[in-house]
């Protein structure tokens, strides 16, 4: 089973820019996108229902702005729209599918770049889905929590941890989080597999980043320890460019 998270930043750009190829090539049988900032009547979503996909979207209520959704050929038992906390909810950060062995969560964490009170609101943002999350497991043990998450977690995955330790994304209470987050049952899939350096998902627009490769690891595929024994691989797709991010692929037994 391939399951991917993409943050497309604009689902309407990112079709623009060959987008549907790729998807078709991959053929993943599970896709969270995230900032897909659009509503679904604003894009022909005919065109992911030929591929075999079920579709199911979670837009922010302001418009052009975040939203999530999940693209599936397997069909899910349920879907589960946000959170539960509507100053979250309102923000489309948060769609989940359940399956018959497993539940899959596409998820946008918020930044904190644009100053203290958005950043104080991400530090809600975590403290409440930790808790969600621990909720979560007493009804299904077996969670994917996939997206993009705004946190480097270690400075192996942040192309200049020194000059960056002050900046969102990188900060120490963040980086405790996801230290508590994985040693509460979580595995981070791409470690999993892989320990070395020069691995990012996310890069400026700015000064060349890309092509230098100075970027961030901020998406994930989090598993809980109860599917550790049917992890295949998790790998990043740093070559695919239809947004500032790139997919991640997770491949399960």
């Amino acid at each position: 089973m391939k399951i991917i998270s993409y943050n497309v930043n604009g689902i309407r750009a990112a079709m623009n820019k060959g987008l549907i190829d790729w998807l078709v090539s991959e053929n993943p049988d599970i896709i969270g996108l995230q900032e897909v900032k659009a509503d679904l009547s604003q894009i022909n979503s005919a065109i992911f229902e030929d591929l075999g996909y079920e579709i199911y979207w979670y837009p922010a209520v302001k418009k052009g702005y975040s939203g999530v959704a999940i693209l599936t050929k397997i069909k899910p038992k349920s879907i589960k729209y946000g959170m539960d906390f509507s100053k979250y909810d309102d923000e489309g950060r948060m769609l989940q599918a359940n399956f018959e062995d497993f539940s899959f969560i596409s998820a946008y964490f918020p930044s904190g770049t644009t100053g203290d009170v958005r950043q104080g609101f991400k530090y809600e943002f975590l403290d409440d889905v930790s808790g969600y999350m621990q909720d979560l497991r007493k009804e299904n043990s077996k969670l994917i929590l996939s997206g993009d998450y705004n946190i480097c977690h270690k400075a192996i995955d942040i192309h200049n941890p020194v000059s960056n330790k002050k900046s969102s994304g990188f900060l120490p209470e963040e980086r405790a989080w996801m230290d508590k987050f994985t040693e509460s049952g979580f595995i981070d899939s791409f470690r999993y597999f892989n320990p070395d350096p020069h691995h990012y998902t996310w890069w400026s627009y700015r000064a060349g980043s890309r092509s230098k490769n100075l970027g961030w690891r901020i998406d994930y595929h989090m598993v809980t320890n109860e599917l550790q024994d049917r992890l295949k691989s998790s790998v990043i797709l740093p070559d695919v460019t239809h947004s500032d991010h790139c997919p991640i692929v997770l491949e399960l037994n």
